[in-house]
């Protein structure tokens, strides 16, 4: 049992922080709040990892009944995911995920009812299409074992906290990786989601239609 649950949590762990990707969420980060002072910085970090856990910790252990409540399959939700995702490699990839860059936008979202902490930051960035329906897919596997569920559970947990480590050292990463690495590191970084976002989609294709012209994908 001990390897066992060792073995769900070392799992899980790894596919969320794949997900997640902390130092990349802080790269985003640090691009979103180019004139935020450190305690507005770190106000929202705190806020946004508090969030994305509730939303992942609530949405592993009720998801797959709320999925099945609303008559929603597992393959549909990959398949949405895989699609939100895509969405947002492209913005990635394209360079447009700066919400704030400039004075006029930046006022203008300081004064709308959006907080950024909330919306991009927790919901997708951190606690994205992907992470959640990871979580509800770990779940789903641990069969009702109360210690695979904590481990997945504390994996998130685990996540979450390295990526509001990193989200506080938003600024100390930039600098280090310089201009032209973050934006390099955000490009591939939008690559490898995009990559991602298609084998989630493919994955839920093949649920859902079984056929031998996708077993091979």
């Amino acid at each position: 049992m001990i390897w066992s649950t060792l073995h769900t949590f070392t799992y899980a762990l790894v596919a969320l922080m794949v997900i997640v990707d902390p130092v990349g969420t802080a790269v985003v980060f640090a691009a979103m709040t180019p004139k935020d002072t450190s305690a507005e910085r770190a106000s929202q970090a705190r806020r946004a990892c508090l969030v994305a856990w509730l939303v992942l910790a609530a949405f592993g252990l009720a998801g797959a009944r709320l999925l099945e409540a609303m008559g929603i399959g597992l393959p549909a939700m990959r398949i949405a995911g895989g699609a939100l995702l895509f969405l947002t490699a492209i913005e990635m990839v394209a360079d447009r995920h700066a919400l704030r860059s400039t004075d006029s936008e930046r006022q203008a979202a300081l004064h709308s009812d959006q907080d950024i902490a909330i919306f991009p930051l927790a919901i997708p960035l951190i606690a994205g299409p992907g992470a959640m329906t990871t979580m509800v897919v770990l779940h789903s596997r641990a069969g009702g074992s109360a210690w695979d569920i904590g481990a997945i559970e504390a994996a998130a947990a685990i996540t979450v906290l390295a990526t509001l480590a990193a989200l506080l050292a938003a600024r100390f990463l930039t600098r280090v990786m310089g201009e032209s690495g973050a934006s390099v590191a955000g490009r591939v970084l939008g690559v490898l989601l995009a990559a991602l976002a298609v084998q989630l989609a493919i994955d839920g294709l093949h649920e859902a239609f079984p056929i031998a012209g996708l077993a091979h994908l």
